[in-house]
């Protein structure tokens, strides 16, 4: 019982210590494509200071090098790229001194004219996507918006928002402005939504109402078998024990043999 409790709290002690030591990456401005020459601040986000997250890439030519190790300018948890180039696309992610990791972002920058302006990070069921064409002087010019090469429509004010996102919804996304250019494609990962609580609270209840239920079923099952087994009135066998006369009684009956009969009952 003490070796049961001892893994309880271990385990209930790993789960907080994990979820305290969590990290998000950020990316301000909020996009997945960037211009070049376009300025990007990059952030780990952590309740805790002391777990010394640092921001990591891979690029083409690199892998797992650190902001400020002939890239970006640390400030803290903060990573700022003044100068983005096309040779820095590529997956950004921050990690622990220890080896944990947050979620990762990719990046591509371009040197082109347009960008499709997309979430970095996920999109869960059910809610809102919005997707926006941006030229380097202007976002509100008519686009026509692609998915996985296939045309999905045009909008006249450059942003199209898909309502209540399905894992279908999933795919390569780029857009298109006439006599401007074209974007580089996307993709958007669309992920599903959590389990509601409610199930969780109807089990909960369900186990409490056993535990409260079951010693009580059981008990009465227990009093109506014993109940049972008295009612069918099993006895023991008939002792017959032998017992002579005592002294100064008449010599009449001395012969005589008393039977004494005990009887048990359940």
């Amino acid at each position: 019982m003490e070796e049961t409790s001892l893994l309880r709290l271990l385990f209930l002690t790993s789960l907080l210590s994990s979820t305290k030591n969590q990290v998000s990456l950020t990316v301000s401005p909020s996009s997945s494509q960037m211009f070049e020459e376009q300025s990007v601040s990059l952030s780990c986000e952590n309740d805790d200071s002391s777990a010394g997250w640092t921001l990591r890439r891979n690029i083409s030519y690199e892998t797992r090098t650190r902001c400020g190790y002939g890239w970006g300018h640390l400030a803290g948890s903060i990573c700022n790229i003044s100068r983005m180039v096309p040779w820095y696309s590529g997956v950004y992610w921050c990690e622990s001194r220890e080896g944990a990791t947050s979620n990762s972002i990719t990046i591509t920058v371009t040197g082109g004219p347009v960008i499709l302006q997309s979430p970095v990070l996920p999109v869960m069921e059910g809610e809102d996507l919005t997707l926006r064409c941006l030229t380097k002087t202007s976002s509100n010019l008519p686009a026509g918006f692609y998915k996985d090469d296939s045309f999905i429509r045009t909008e006249p004010a450059g942003h199209m928002t898909i309502h209540h996102v399905s894992r279908s919804d999933e795919g390569l996304y780029k857009c298109y402005i006439s006599s401007v250019g074209e974007s580089p494609p996307s993709w958007v990962s669309v992920t599903e939504k959590p389990m509601t609580t409610r199930p969780l609270h109807f089990d909960n209840r369900l186990v409490v109402h056993l535990v409260v239920f079951c010693p009580f079923c059981i008990s009465t099952f227990i009093m109506v078998s014993l109940y049972r087994h008295r009612a069918k009135g099993k006895f023991l066998p008939v002792v017959v024990v032998p017992i002579r006369a005592e002294d100064g009684m008449d010599e009449d009956y001395d012969d005589v043999i008393t039977a004494a009969t005990t009887e048990h009952q359940f």
